[in-house]
């Protein structure tokens, strides 16, 4: 299968029916099937060749569901630029993936003179928002209008169809490969579930469509024909107003997203009755916030998928019969196009109810990692991707996750890893040592928490450290709170013993992450 498939299907079906729909503007799948022809002829005739990657640092628009069926069907790669990273670590992610064209919105237009010094080989940028067309950019509605369109690629099958970087855990991102028939896998199975999409969908999309989690909705939408809602970003009151507007049926969003939704003064005055399907992830979801995000959404079902960009990105999903029947605590049972286990440190699968790392296999099992041959073969073993993930099955085929063997945090549906903050936090003058954990938090899921050793006669504050943090990495991942003590916990070979450190937080929950 490949990306522009179901573009083509809808198009020859329902040509007139509405595409996309991104503010005041809606374009049908006859308009946009052409928009994107010329769209990927521009790409072309600016040089963009077979398998070349192309970047978009932007905010949800209708124009991003262009960029992500044109890059495909001019044969090239596609880049989504994580719009939450500091400057420092996009132009890392350009370099590391070759990226020398890309398209930036309004909202990020300032930054391009840093991305331009720090990755010298971006060679062409496009300016696809509403605003005034920033200097030494091209037009992105000029390129449009000024190109022949062009015959789709239809690249495909196991051809890379995308990179998508998520963190590292030295400090430097790495780049997810993912094919055509990975993210296809993964859309197939959701399809297939019965409880994400269905014929008639019309998807919002108020998560970043950067992000894997909102482009499952993405493609299940794109597979099945139907209509892309897109808001720039989450607000409470905007989603609200889309979905009642224009009829919307399903959505993506994290805990604290539909928490600030429910909870929101102007949540009664809203009609969210056509929507069936939410899908959540990241963290498990509180029985009260669901208690009342299940009053607010009447017609909505409920499921949480458990997944990584890995996975392309959908491994297991619980469903809304499970959220009712209380398994809250539970990552759910696998999709219809995805084999879980638990296994040992010897690859070995464990009995039921026995802690060991979760695996799974399947064909949305990426690729590998950009240019990191020896990181692809230490995730992905025999066809199985280690997902470092502590946890257990029961005897009903339930994941649930119980501790992270690698050293992340999730905060906010955003992967977080604590070396990465240590080295940011570690370069402030006052600090001898530090050690970053996750902690429970009642909106965030997890919040990143610092526990710092200072140098003699130093001291150090929460709000100091954040902004010193936020200035080398992404907002995100600063810590939110810390701690200051005299010495770290560390075992006899001299490793910094955090298992006690989150002690103090987790010793009730019987678990050491949400």
């Amino acid at each position: 299968m490949y990306l522009t498939q179901g573009l083509h299907r809808a198009a020859q079906q329902t040509p007139d029916a509405a595409m996309t729909i991104f503010g005041d503007r809606t374009r049908t799948f006859r308009e946009g099937r052409d928009r994107i022809a010329r769209l990927a002829g521009a790409l072309r005739e600016l040089g963009v060749g077979d398998g070349d990657r192309v970047g978009m640092l932007g905010l949800n628009s209708d124009r991003y569901h262009e960029y992500l069926l044109a890059v495909p069907w001019a044969n090239a790669v596609l880049n989504p630029v994580n719009i939450r990273w500091s400057p420092a670590e996009i132009a890392y992610s350009l370099r590391d993936s070759g990226t020398a064209v890309l398209l930036v919105d309004d909202a990020f237009a300032a930054m391009l003179p840093t991305l331009r010094q720090e990755h010298p080989e971006l060679t062409t940028v496009i300016h696809c928002g509403d605003g005034p067309t920033p200097e030494g950019a091209l037009s992105y509605e000029g390129l449009i209008a000024g190109a022949k369109p062009i015959e789709d690629a239809r690249r495909g099958g196991t051809e890379l169809a995308g990179v998508f970087y998520t963190g590292g855990t030295t400090g430097f991102p790495k780049g997810v490969m993912l094919s055509h028939a990975n993210l296809a896998a993964s859309a197939l199975g959701s399809v297939a579930s019965g409880h994400l999409f269905e014929s008639g969908v019309r998807f919002l999309h108020a998560a970043p469509m950067f992000h894997l989690a909102d482009l499952a909705g993405w493609y299940g939408t794109v597979l099945l024909g139907g209509t892309q809602v897109m808001i720039p970003s989450f607000d409470p009151v905007a989603t609200m107003t889309a979905i009642e507007k224009h009829g919307v049926t399903g959505t993506v969003l994290v805990p604290v997203m539909i928490q600030l939704l429910v909870d929101h003064p102007a949540a009664a005055e809203h009609d969210l009755s056509s929507v069936r399907h939410v899908m959540y992830g990241a963290s498990p979801i509180s029985a009260a916030v669901l208690e009342r995000a299940m009053k607010a959404f009447s017609g909505a079902g409920f499921v949480q998928a458990y997944g990584m960009t890995e996975l392309s990105p959908i491994a297991t999903l619980l469903s809304p019969a499970d959220h009712i029947a209380g398994r809250l605590r539970s990552a759910g049972r696998a999709m219809p196009h995805s084999e879980v286990r638990i296994v040992d440190a010897d690859g070995i699968e464990v009995p039921r109810g026995t802690v060991g790392e979760i695996v799974v296999g399947g064909g949305h099992v990426m690729l590998g990692y950009w240019n990191r041959p020896e990181d692809t073969a230490a995730a992905v073993r025999d066809g199985w991707m280690h997902t470092g993930d502590g946890g257990y099955m029961d005897e009903d085929g339930y994941i649930y996750i119980v501790d992270r063997l690698k050293d992340m945090i999730v905060s906010g549906g955003e992967n977080v890893y604590s070396t990465e903050v240590e080295n940011a936090i570690a370069a402030h003058p006052a600090v001898a040592a530090c050690a970053v954990i996750g902690v429970p938090d009642q909106d965030w899921g997890e919040r990143v928490h610092a526990v710092i050793v200072c140098q003699p006669g130093q001291q150090v504050n929460a709000e100091e450290i954040r902004e010193h943090t936020k200035s080398r990495i992404a907002g995100y991942k600063a810590p939110r709170t810390i701690d200051v003590v005299d010495a770290l916990p560390v075992s006899g070979a001299g490793k910094i013993l955090k298992r006690e450190l989150r002690q103090q937080y987790w010793y009730a929950d019987g678990r050491q992450v949400n």
